[in-house]
């Protein structure tokens, strides 16, 4: 059995975090929720950006990170592997899911799905199953390294008057 390898944060992965940080700025400014992913190759360079399309899309899937894997078909499992999925939150557990069976190697996520639940309380529009993404990514069988929460206070601004009180 294989499961979750934590991972150190790198000076690239803050950068890029800071991206998709700005990207659940810019889902919010196209009437969103505030996610925002994307995600580097082995080279490092983005080869995928995503927001949330939950609201305009009318589609409950439409999280930043199921919409990144659906661009992703083209790609190899080798290739992904070799990937890093970077969001500006912690994938729910459907986004787990869709990251896994993608087969993409590694995540780093902002914030953290527990400080997420204390800022949303029982918003109907975030009904979070409060599942840990390293719980779900654990449960495979493959090894799949996650990094974060990180850069919290950063991620955390887009979210600050978004959901209900």
């Amino acid at each position: 059995m294989s499961g979750v390898r934590e991972g150190v944060a790198t000076d690239a992965d803050l950068t890029r975090l800071r991206e998709a940080i700005a990207l659940s700025a810019s889902a919010v400014a196209h009437g969103n929720h505030p996610f925002g992913a994307l995600l580097v190759d082995a080279g490092g360079e983005v080869v995928a950006r995503a927001e949330n399309t939950v609201v305009t899309g009318r589609d409950v899937t439409g999280h930043a990170e199921t919409n990144l894997v659906r661009m992703l078909g083209d790609r190899s499992p080798a290739e992904l592997a070799g990937c890093t999925l970077v969001t500006s939150c912690e994938p729910c557990a459907m986004c787990s899911g869709a990251i896994y069976w993608a087969g993409v190697g590694r995540v780093v996520f902002g914030l953290a799905e527990s400080a997420l639940v204390d800022l949303t309380g029982d918003d109907p529009e975030n009904p979070t199953l409060r599942l840990p993404c390293r719980e779900v990514l654990g449960a495979g069988q493959r090894d799949v390294e996650v990094v974060g929460p990180l850069l919290e206070d950063e991620a955390i601004v887009p979210h600050r008057g978004f959901w209900r009180a």
